[in-house]
């Protein structure tokens, strides 16, 4: 039987709070986007200021951050982001959603600024404050995923759930179009201030350019933190996992215009569920969900991040994208973070809004399949004849086939991938799993990004071994994608206009695997009328 707070909750009118705790649940995405994308032009920055006179190539002065520093500074973000989903995905189920919003959030801003203040102005110290800040910053940004998406799943109604999920992750769209606006703007001015500085002279400056971009990205978070910590504890938390249904009733009443006596309980609460996170019933029960939503996470963020992060690498050889003549710092920095703007608007954010528009109309599954197939073909396109055709052709086809699988990947799985886990699980291990898909994601942007950065390569070059070239990253990349849609096919099962607790079947064991055509192989135990039965 379902509670009457919780049946209210799924029938809610769209209001003010629905929106205001999308903003609010969604500036941690976005600060989360801000500093994880504003790194590639930073490091130009770091390139010219700390790497300008250790080595020629070709009698063209190197300007590039060291291999090694480049993995290292973008895996130790994603290795913190790792930890912190595993850690916050757990207390958020332990001791509540609410209690741990804010110090996530607390986290990414004491790090943004400490990341700006890095200390000293030597290259080993500074690198390696930044290294850690960064470490610091990851835990907080993978805090704020599964808290985030779990706090605005339980606050939404059944039929624009998906919409309301999808707007908080959309904010990471603006986070990456913002971190590049800040960026050009930053480095517009301080050319200006330093009178355009030859190519080959790198003003005292630009060790304060960098530092005071990354500690821009401190401040939509910073004044986000009031309202997260007025933000009451989720009503189905605190009926379904404290057990309280009368505070959850009175908590819903203060942000939702609902009366108080059109959810006053008269049943009584049913008895919780015994097993526990990782027992053989919980893998009965829900093992084929969290090995979807881990495995379709990890494999969308392979490609992700790997073409994000370093969608410079794969501009190198376009005359129309890249700076045509020698430019100085500002002006080199300038470029590539305008090339992330174009990208973010042209794809981006159009890709995330597609999502909100149509989720709840197709369907998560329909959505996440068409992504990675339209991703697989775009990386194909790009890849197959990359040393044929687009190495030496300066064709603006290349960059609309690159801004359509990005489109694709935000009208597709790496929105659906987030919104799913936050309505599969059973409330007491709901962000605990949304953390391990999360972190199974951030393992394989790791393995994505890093990977690509050396695998790229086809020949030995600044400091990079020879890799297996840009035709065979794209079409592994292509590949991957085509994986995702067979494990989302198989193995995923849609959510749309149900709601949380029909969703995670607490009451028929085998209904989950039914209702997606599957046949559940375990003996579980199923609990029907007080009685025990074998299933």
């Amino acid at each position: 039987m379902a509670l009457k707070v919780l049946s209210a909750l799924d029938s809610a009118r769209t209001q003010y709070y629905h929106f205001k705790a999308i903003i609010v649940a969604g500036m941690g995405l976005f600060t989360d986007a801000y500093d994880l994308f504003c790194i590639p032009p930073i490091m130009r920055l770091l390139g010219r200021i700390y790497y300008g006179d250790i080595k020629k190539y070709g009698g063209d002065q190197l300007y590039e951050v060291s291999a090694v520093v480049t993995s290292v500074m973008v895996g130790t973000a994603l290795l913190g982001t790792v930890i912190g989903q595993l850690v916050f995905g757990y207390l958020g189920d332990r001791i509540g959603r609410r209690r741990v919003y804010g110090l996530a959030l607390m986290l990414m801003v004491l790090s943004s600024i400490g990341c700006g203040l890095s200390l000293s102005t030597s290259r080993t110290f500074v690198l390696l404050s930044l290294m850690f800040f960064r470490f610091v910053l990851g835990v907080g940004i993978g805090g704020d995923y599964p808290l985030s998406a779990t706090i605005m799943s339980e606050f939404a109604n059944r039929k624009t759930r998906g919409a309301f999920i999808a707007a908080v992750f959309s904010m990471q769209g603006f986070g990456i179009l913002v971190s590049s606006t800040v960026t050009m703007i930053v480095c517009a001015i301080f050319n200006r201030a330093s009178n355009y500085p030859e190519p080959d002279h790198t003003p005292e400056s630009a060790d304060l350019a960098w530092r005071l971009i990354l500690m821009i990205g401190a401040v939509p978070a910073g004044l986000t933190y009031y309202w997260r910590m007025m933000m009451p504890e989720t009503a189905r938390y605190t009926a379904l996992v404290e057990r309280n249904v009368i505070q959850a009733a009175k908590d819903m009443q203060t942000v939702l215009d609902v009366s108080l006596s059109q959810i006053a309980e008269e049943e009584s609460l049913p008895n919780p569920p015994s097993y526990s996170l990782f027992s053989q019933e919980f893998l009965c029960r829900h093992g084929r969900d969290l090995f979807s939503c881990a495995a379709n996470w990890f494999l969308v963020d392979v490609v992700f991040y790997s073409s994000n992060l370093f969608q410079s690498k794969i501009y190198e050889n376009d005359s129309y994208l890249r700076p045509k003549n020698k430019v100085n710092a500002f002006e080199d920095a300038f470029q590539y973070a305008k090339l992330q703007a174009i990208i973010a608007i042209c794809s981006t954010i159009p890709g995330y809004y597609a999502t909100v528009y149509f989720i709840d109309r197709v369907g998560r599954v329909k959505i996440q399949i068409m992504g990675f197939f339209f991703m697989a073909l775009g990386m194909f396109a790009i890849g197959i004849p990359y040393y044929i055709y687009w190495d030496s052709h300066d064709n603006i086809g290349f960059m609309f086939l690159f801004g359509l699988t990005f489109f694709f990947s935000n009208f597709g799985p790496n929105t659906t991938t987030f919104i799913v886990p936050a309505e599969l699980f059973p409330a007491r291990f709901r962000s605990t799993c949304h953390g391990i898909s999360g972190a199974a994601g951030k393992i394989g942007a790791i393995i994505g990004s890093v990977g690509f950065l050396w695998a790229s390569h086809n020949e030995k070059k600044n400091g990079y071994t020879k890799g297996i070239g840009m035709t065979a990253s794209l079409v592994i990349l292509g590949g991957i994608c085509i994986m995702g849609m067979i494990v989302t096919y198989f193995f995923t099962r849609e959510t749309k206009e149900r709601s949380l607790e029909e969703n995670e079947n607490e009451d028929e064991t085998t209904g989950s695997y039914i209702l997606r055509g599957f046949t559940n192989p375990c003996i579980c135990r199923q609990v029907s009328n007080n009685q025990v039965i074998d299933a």
